[in-house]
This record gives C-alpha cells, sequence and structure tokens, in this order.
C-alpha cells in the first residue's frame, strides 16, 4: 500500500522523475502473490492505482541501491537487520517516525481494518514526504 501510495504523491508533486519508489517484504511468505484485494479496492476506493506488483523478499543488496528503507513497523526493522545485517548509514526507518506521531502501522492482513491502516500510510507518506522535499534541496 505505502509504495502505491508514496508514487501518487510523488506524481501529484510532479517530481516522480527523482523518484525510484519499490517495495519488498522481509519472508517468502507471499512470494509472487499480488498486492492483496482489500488493499487493490482500498487504493481504488481513493483513485490510486496499485499496478501489477507481485511480493518478492528483500536481497541484502538492496541496502547499498536504496536511499531510504522504510518499514511499517518494529517487527519489519528486526527482520531487515537480519537481511542486511547492520545499518551504518540509518537508512531504515519506521514510515511514521516522520509524523508527529510515531509509532507502527498495523498490517490490514491481521487486523482487516485497511481504511485505519491507509490513513496511517497516507499520514506517512505526506510526512516523509515533506522532510525530504526540506531536507534534500
Amino acid at each position: 500500500m505505502a509504495e502505491y501510495v508514496m508514487k501518487h504523491l510523488v506524481k501529484q508533486s510532479g517530481i516522480e522523475s527523482d523518484f525510484f519508489i519499490d517495495s519488498a517484504g522481509t519472508s517468502n511468505e507471499e512470494h509472487g502473490n499480488p498486492v492483496h484485494h482489500g488493499t487493490q479496492k482500498k487504493l481504488r476506493k481513493e483513485g490510486i492505482p496499485c499496478g501489477n506488483h507481485r511480493a518478492r523478499k528483500m536481497r541484502r543488496e538492496e541496502y547499498v541501491a536504496f536511499d531510504y528503507i522504510i518499514c511499517m513497523e518494529r517487527y519489519n526493522i528486526q527482520n531487515i537487520m537480519r537481511i542486511i545485517g547492520n545499518d551504518p548509514e540509518h537508512k531504515v526507518q519506521r514510515l511514521l517516525d516522520y509524523t508527529n506521531r510515531p509509532r507502527d502501522i498495523a498490517d490490514p492482513w491481521y487486523t482487516g481494518n485497511f481504511d485505519e491502516t491507509f490513513d496511517d500510510v497516507m499520514e506517512g507518506c505526506q510526512a516523509f514526504l515533506s522532510y525530504l522535499m526540506e531536507h534534500l534541496q
């Protein structure tokens, strides 16, 4: 969900050519699966396209390839640290750490609450984009 919300926001801002946004999981559990139907439904309702993404597991070499590795929750961070080993450049952060209310984002696969997750993801993506615009110019 966060990948597509962020892509939508940077496109709306007219700066999509300045970004490469991707997403990956921390396990092979969903490998090859499309975006969850509940996520697709919520994104459609919000007018955000979700493309043909297929789930995949993050690879160690992606640490070097990306400037930021944004997670939804602390458990994701623990799993990513197992994959990458360490984070000397402090690239690994929770999305909502960029907001005034740092916290985990609940996984709607477990909660079934796609609306709440969307609201949290939107809040986080907007705050992260504001951070980037302010700090990277």
